[in-house]
């Protein structure tokens, strides 16, 4: 480990020194200045394990030494241990510090909420899901913009979407894709009977310009009149926009702007991640269910998490931990634990692959 350790050092000692010679252009400047981002944490640890090796062996000759006497040395021993433990947390950090990054995990995410089975129920589950979001976004500092919402009559949402972006967004909210199951009595439900109903959740990093290459020939972008609520101005502009990319037949449709600009802007966006979706899944094995395998149907049976409110109780099923503070997490965006929860699980599963 330490002739790697070194490695790490040395290549980041040589992107500080080339940051500081001022002989670099503007874009070379923010892709060493990511670089030395990413690794100055490695960095700091790596040097302060090296210093603690250092003083074992220090700690090490002292009670080699023949002349010290006794109580000295049982001194001596004691802070040996004591570095022992230190060296061994440091060694964990190390080791999670040098796995693999995810190469999404700094990007903005476009976040796409569907009701599942359930009817009604499954559409005011996904209305709830989709503000619960909206409140981690408010904890979290990042900033949530919606993009569109299909409501039903009383309330519920059939799919809703929106971009999120801010620090790390990704890293964090990636584990939300999939079907979550909620298990409550319908407020129309007069006999009080518990039913069980799901919504799919789809978080898909949002790429960069350069991560994605849309040529304009390949687009078919057409105007339309927007429908739903808007008054006089539905009926007279047609500044809602429909995006075709005819390679792969993905269609997007935006409508929710007054302006034809905004919503060509937004449909570009939107394509342009789900674009991104589909190279991923070709490019990587692991990242092949970013939303069909993640997603599901929506049938109940295909679940990552179940909200139980009568036990105000929720469920993460792929690492089988449970709070029981339904509201909070529902009401207030408290997703935190669930979070560190996952990235901890995530950490195991790839320290025993690497190992």
């Amino acid at each position: 480990m330490i002739d790697k350790l070194d490695k790490i050092i040395e290549n980041f000692n040589n992107i500080e020194a080339r940051l500081l010679s001022g002989c670099i252009n503007v874009n070379e400047r923010a892709e060493l200045g990511k670089s030395r981002s990413d690794l100055e944490g490695l960095v700091e640890v790596a040097l302060r394990y090296k210093k603690m090796l250092s003083d074992k062996d220090d700690l090490l000759m002292v009670l080699q030494d023949k002349e010290q006497d006794d109580d000295f040395k049982n001194l001596v021993q004691e802070e040996l241990y004591g570095l022992d433990a230190k060296i061994e947390e440091a060694v964990y950090n190390l080791k999670l510090l040098m796995l693999p990054k995810d190469k999404d995990a700094h990007k903005n995410v476009i976040l796409e909420i569907r009701a599942g089975t359930g009817g009604e129920e499954a559409a005011l589950f996904a209305s709830v899901l989709f503000r619960m979001y909206m409140k981690l976004a408010e904890r979290q500092r990042w900033k949530f913009e919606i993009i569109s919402i299909s409501e039903t009559g009383i309330g519920g949402y059939k799919e809703a979407s929106a971009s999120i972006s801010g620090n790390g967004v990704f890293s964090k909210m990636k584990y939300e894709s999939g079907v979550h199951r909620v298990q409550r009595v319908p407020e129309t439900e007069s006999s009080g009977r518990i039913h069980t109903s799901a919504a799919t959740v789809a978080v898909l990093p949002e790429p960069e310009e350069v991560d994605v290459k849309i040529e304009e020939k390949d687009l078919r972008i057409d105007s339309f009149r927007a429908s739903g609520a808007g008054g006089q101005h539905v009926n007279k502009t047609d500044s809602a926009v429909r995006i075709t990319h005819k390679p792969s037949g993905i269609v997007v449709s935006q409508q929710d702007s007054k302006s034809q600009h905004k919503n060509k802007a937004m449909a570009m966006k939107i394509l342009r991640s789900k674009l991104y979706e589909m190279q991923s899944q070709k490019n990587e094995d692991e990242r092949s269910s970013m939303r069909r395998s993640q997603v599901g149907s929506g049938d109940r049976s295909e679940r990552i998490r179940t909200y139980n409110y009568p036990q105000s109780r929720i469920t993460d099923h792929r690492v089988n931990f449970t709070l029981h503070s339904i509201m909070e997490v529902t009401q207030e965006g408290s997703l935190e634990q669930l979070i560190e929860k996952l990235i901890q699980d995530e950490q195991v599963r790839l320290l025993s692959e690497s190992e």
